[in-house]
């Protein structure tokens, strides 16, 4: 006999055993609002196929979802489920070499996405791994009981001007596996409020309609001047 929260805990499962619903979800996790239409092209699946997709996405609580006029915008529900599908590529299993992209654009694909890129509302890859460790070093983020922020650390955010406004019950600090690294990176308010002043800023930019970002000029001398990051960390 099953217990419920067996029952809720594989029907939550198999909302991502489906490639297609796993490939619109980590789409998603560039933190931005995708109609159908783009999530189709995204999945090469026809529009029918991906509305009822998005609706057992919705319903099992994974998305959101708002209409705006003729369209339909889906997101992550919350940095919540952006942390279970971010954890869950991170636990899977290495692509075969046999399966890896062969086309050029595939491969350089994915190599952005794994030197920069966003984790919901927060950086990941390595340069988000560069960061969260170069704070560790540097005493401002500490994990020895889990991540927090030192004093130094808050006294650092504040020098820079980078916001720490918590609303909610969302930590200020929260580590996240990242999937392409294997290392945790830095997620929370913390996490999304430095993300937002790299772009604000310039130190970064979207990289295309996805995910990837990539580290300006600018960026690299800031990152290299406040956290002692050189580029070369992030190639």
């Amino acid at each position: 006999m099953h217990v419920p929260e067996a029952t809720r805990l594989a029907t939550l499962a198999s909302l991502l055993a489906d490639p297609t619903r796993a490939g619109m979800c980590l789409a998603l996790l560039d933190g931005r609002a995708w109609t159908a239409g783009e999530l189709a092209r995204h999945t090469g699946v026809g529009a029918p196929t991906v509305s009822e997709h998005l609706t057992r996405l919705v319903e099992g609580g994974l998305l959101a979802q708002e209409r705006q006029g003729r369209h339909r915008y889906v997101r992550l529900a919350d940095e919540t489920a952006a942390q279970l599908v971010e954890s869950l590529a991170a636990h899977a299993a290495p692509v075969p070499d046999g399966e890896r992209p062969r086309t050029l654009r595939a491969v350089r694909a994915g190599q952005a996405l794994a030197r920069a890129r966003t984790c919901y509302d927060h950086l990941a890859g390595r340069l988000g791994c560069a960061v969260t460790e170069a704070m560790i070093r540097r005493g401002l983020l500490t994990r020895e009981t889990g991540f927090a922020l030192t004093d130094a650390g808050l006294a650092w955010f504040a020098e820079h001007g980078v916001g720490l406004e918590q609303r909610g019950r969302r930590p200020l600090v929260r580590a996240c596996l990242d999937w392409t690294e294997r290392r945790q990176h830095l997620a929370g308010v913390a996490g999304a409020a430095l993300c937002r002043h790299a772009l604000a800023a310039g130190w970064c930019v979207r990289s295309g309609s996805g995910r990837a970002l990539r580290v300006t000029e600018q960026g690299e001398t800031a990152w290299r001047e406040l956290l002692g990051i050189d580029a070369e960390a992030l190639g």
